[in-house]
């Protein structure tokens, strides 16, 4: 008998896990017998999911891989995704996979768009993985000066908001789809535009520095992008973003504009700060 499987015996036996007295224990553990649950951190696959799939490559967002893998795994397990497609980048094919898993439960609309939401993620894993730090939209019917918005992001506009004056003004919410010129941005959650008609040009680059300090991807809107001039911001991580608005994600995180050109983000360097989302921004 090896001294491993010696150290295996003494320490079922004097931890309680052998069984009842008088029965032997066995000489060696099965295989996979104490094998660990994962633990799936949602902000990062929120992350992977808006960041990944309008890549030309499969490359990996850092930090995510360990966390996209068990959820691609469990898809997979499920009949939604190609085993080939595990590879711990949430491209379009996981995207579609997800979408599919979400219409099984019975989601339709905006609760089907792709993006993992706690209850569809929870239910996911079980048995196979346990969901840390979930990300929650929170209810549909909030307000902001009378623009609708979910509360996730009603509370980022209001944190905004007392970093800079004048006050924030919304011109559009969330959850529309009435107006072409928004691509299909507003359809979801998360999204909104602001007036900057009452603020000095220093003011609304001051307007752009907070809403991306407290975790949107915003940008100053003007005639010279086609544009009346207003502030787009998009809530980082909300799950119940549009298809058009979590591409918007990845232009931002990517440093470009979030329109359809995908130049480079015309922000003065001055009023950039780093990549955040609103979980992140709140434990500082």
């Amino acid at each position: 008998m090896t001294l491993e499987t010696n150290r295996t015996r003494r320490w079922l036996l004097t931890s309680g896990a052998a069984a009842v007295a008088g029965v032997a224990v066995s000489s060696a553990l099965a295989p996979g017998a104490f094998a660990a649950v994962p633990a799936v951190d949602m902000e990062m696959v929120l992350l992977a999911a808006q960041v990944d799939p309008p890549k030309a490559d499969t490359g990996l967002t850092p930090g995510c891989h360990d966390h996209v893998l068990p959820v691609e795994q469990a898809l997979t397990a499920k009949g939604f995704l190609a085993a080939s497609a595990d590879d711990g980048h949430f491209g379009t094919s996981t995207i579609s996979a997800y979408a599919a898993y979400q219409r099984s439960l019975g989601y339709t609309g905006i609760d089907a768009n792709g993006l993992p939401g706690a209850t569809s993620l929870t239910s996911l894993g079980s048995g196979r993985y346990t969901v840390t730090r979930p990300v929650r939209a929170g209810a549909r019917d909030d307000s902001y000066g009378g623009k609708q918005v979910n509360a996730r992001t009603a509370d980022m506009l209001a944190r905004a908001d007392g970093m800079i004056a004048p006050s924030i003004t919304l011109t559009q919410g969330s959850y529309n789809s009435s107006n072409p010129d928004s691509a299909g941005t507003h359809d979801g959650g998360g999204v909104v535009d602001i007036s900057v008609s009452s603020m000095t040009d220093t003011q609304r680059w001051q307007a752009v520095k907070a809403l991306r300090t407290v975790g949107f991807a915003a940008w100053l809107r003007t005639p010279a992008d086609g544009f009346a001039y207003h502030i787009h911001a998009v809530a980082v991580s909300d799950p119940d973003l549009s298809g058009p608005a979590q591409r918007q994600v990845h232009d931002h995180y990517f440093g470009k504009n979030g329109l359809a050109n995908h130049a480079g983000d015309n922000t003065p360097s001055a009023y950039k700060v780093p990549f955040t989302w609103w979980e992140k921004y709140l434990r500082g």
